[in-house]
């Protein structure tokens, strides 16, 4: 089997996997959707495994496999590029996903879609692969937009709940607004430098730093801030950052499995992954890269403060994931690419962790999701509690653990940037990592510490991935741990955010792992080079950074963060009900979610309808059906009452009108 084999056979198994399982489970027994799924995945991830040792000892193919139109001198074209850079980004997404898949067997095994929603993911896996592996602008945007389509059906799994279908039609149009932006940098792209190959385009992108176009008027414009601006609003619309990311929380209404394949390793992750790839042209604008550096300052902010008032468990991890993916912007901002890809990969797997974990918690919970109904859940979840926990200490960056080393990365590439809007950034993420701290533990000791407070019936608070059960547990039905198809997978992914950010972070960061992939220019945008100074003079070792980390800034305001919480849900729950109500406005705009969907509301949507109706109104009503259709009809009565008056039934009135006639046509067309 020739590596091209390989590569081609990477996204085309799950392809093949969702068709047969999508098309043909009626004729199939119901346990064959879960086998060739699995089996699929499973065999990319090997191949994908395999692929990575190869890329890692040098070899990087660039080619494309099939044409498929050309059009004067544009060819597009199927390829792959397949580097250390989509190798690494392969290997997490099977990853991930193969545990989505076997978490799915558990935690769907009760639902009626249960083949349907094996055939998405495994659609969806095949899309993320080809939008990674693409080496054009033509199969990233198929793979863009095929992962925002299985999204939406996904996301509206259960078409039945309205919430379901209001939320996945959000994520729908949210997303296209993105999209907008990102096809008219495309075009851009195909227009200034005629072609939509990666390779062919960055090579000539240094001979277009300094073009200019017409915009509006005789306004001079930067070609190349204004092509990568319109790039990045694409990504700001998958990877969910302010002001595009109000879909994200709204689709946690999808089952949980899916929130943790599209919401922590893949989907929201490709807009981080395309400007990395694109660091040949973003280097050469720093207005561009200021723009990416205040949008993921302000989204890693401000989303964290929205996860602190949050109750349903998987909306707290969903703001946890929308300021992580704030986190990965700051650094392509900074163009510390590899420090963003690098949290990309670490966030992947205790994300994922994360969002598992909360849905075992869900369904040792008779599917009540409000953790104030919860507590002391250690006692009968163990599996679930030590696992939530690992990923807790990655997510709010304790050293030694996966996500330290890469968001301490982060911290200090902002703090290293020299481009304007860095300063803001530097302040964001350091207030940020106190208030992850915070929310996080504060959700940690409200569900698996503390009193048992599903013991009695509760008020209805939550959402619930069945609409039932919502009212707490009796002593006789106690939560429970779920099957070892729900364990397997949290253990597995405890394993990587426990130790992965240990064994990749020197040459992922400061090795060779991206040499030739990524391209930073160091006089420019220094931040890289001072952090790989600062690792060759002062930290030398991954263990040496998170003995250092115990003594910095952001350890300490994370510890700051989980005392809080710990002595606010723990020891006195009464302060934080009167510090609530003693700042009820601050907590009814983070109720209100700072006014971005009451806007959204009242502006786009009451716009679009009131537009609308306008049209209805003047185009339907008044021009087509009351001019053009009825206003016929009364000019035809009209001219036809006129012509009727002539037609009086008098022989000597016609005989005058002949007279006339042929006196007319006697004097105008006879000739002298």
């Amino acid at each position: 089997m020739s590596m091209q084999q390989i590569y081609l056979a990477i996204p085309m198994l799950p392809l093949a996997a969702a068709v047969v399982v999508g098309l043909f489970s009626k004729y199939l027994p119901r346990a064959s959707a879960h086998v060739l799924t699995i089996l699929g995945v499973a065999a990319s991830f090997v191949l994908s495994l395999y692929v990575l040792n190869d890329t890692i000892s040098g070899h990087v193919f660039n080619d494309s496999i099939y044409t498929w139109l050309k059009s004067g001198n544009i060819t597009l074209e199927i390829g792959f590029l397949i580097d250390n850079l989509s190798a690494m980004m392969m290997v997490v997404v099977t990853f991930v996903s193969l545990m989505v898949h076997i978490y799915t067997i558990g935690y769907m095994e009760e639902d009626q879609g249960y083949t349907r929603f094996f055939s998405y993911i495994s659609l969806f896996t095949f899309a993320m692969l080809m939008l990674v592996m693409s080496n054009n602008f033509m199969q990233l945007f198929f793979g863009w937009e095929a992962v925002g389509l299985v999204s939406y059906l996904l996301i509206g799994f259960w078409y039945t709940r309205p919430t379901a279908v209001y939320a996945n039609l959000k994520a729908f149009l949210v997303n296209r607004v993105g999209d907008f932006g990102f096809l008219l940098g495309i075009g851009l792209v195909l227009f200034h430098f005629g072609s939509l190959d990666y390779a062919a385009v960055f090579s000539v992108a240094p001979q277009m730093a300094d073009v200019q176009i017409s915009l509006i008027g005789n306004v001079q414009w930067s070609l190349m801030t204004v092509t990568c601006i319109l790039l990045f609003i694409g990504a700001m619309g998958k990877s969910a950052q302010v002001p595009l990311h109000v879909w994200l929380p709204d689709s946690m209404e999808g089952p949980t499995p899916i929130s943790a394949l599209i919401h922590a390793a893949t989907m929201v992750t490709a807009g981080i992954f395309m400007v990395a790839r694109m660091s040949p042209m973003f280097e050469l604008s720093s207005t561009a890269l200021s723009f990416v550096m205040i949008i993921g300052s302000i989204t890693a902010l401000f989303m964290g403060f929205l996860g602190v008032i949050q109750n349903d468990i998987k909306r707290i991890v969903a703001y946890s994931t929308l300021s992580q993916l704030g986190y990965m912007t700051v650094a392509l901002g900074a163009s510390a690419y590899s420090v963003a890809i690098f949290h990309l990969m670490t966030h992947a797997f205790f994300k994922a962790l994360l969002f598992l974990g909360a849905g075992s918690v869900i369904m040792g919970m008779h599917h009540d999701q409000d953790i104030r109904n919860m507590g002391n859940l250690k006692k009968y979840m163990p599996v679930t509690w030590i696992t939530s926990l690992v990923g807790s200490l990655a997510l709010i960056g304790t050293p030694f653990f996966a996500g330290f080393y890469s968001k301490d990365s982060i911290i200090e590439a902002a703090k290293a940037s020299t481009i304007t809007g860095s300063g803001f950034a530097y302040f964001a993420v350091l207030v940020s990592v106190f208030v992850t701290a915070f929310y996080s533990f504060r959700l940690y000791f409200l569900v698996f510490h503390g009193a048992e407070k599903w013991r009695t019936p509760k008020h209805d608070h939550g959402h619930d991935d069945h609409d039932a059960h919502h009212h707490g547990l009796s002593a006789t039905d106690d939560p429970h741990e779920p099957g070892w198809v729900i364990k397997l997978p949290l253990i597995l992914l405890a394993i990587p955010s426990l130790a992965i950010g240990y064994v990749a972070v020197e040459p992922m960061l400061y090795g060779e792992f991206f040499k030739g992939v990524i391209f930073i220019d160091s006089a420019a945008h220094p931040a890289m080079h001072e952090l790989t100074h600062e690792w060759h003079t002062v930290l030398h070792t991954a263990c040496g950074m998170a003995l250092h980390g115990f003594s910095s800034l952001p350890f300490m305001l994370a510890a700051s963060g989980v005392a809080l919480a710990w002595f606010f849900y723990t020891q006195r729950p009464d302060i934080p009900a009167k510090i609530q109500t003693k700042f009820a406005l601050i907590n009814r705009v983070l109720e209100n979610k700072y006014g971005f969907d009451s806007f959204n509301d009242r502006v786009f949507a009451a716009g679009s309808r009131f537009i609308g109706h306008q049209l209805w109104q003047i185009g339907d009503v008044k021009i087509i059906d009351g001019g053009i259709v009825n206003g016929t009809a009364r000019l035809i009565v009209r001219l036809s009452g006129v012509v009727r008056k002539l037609q009086t039934g008098l022989i000597y009135h016609y005989a005058f009108a002949m007279i006339i006639g042929a006196f007319l046509m006697l004097t105008f067309f006879s000739k002298v």
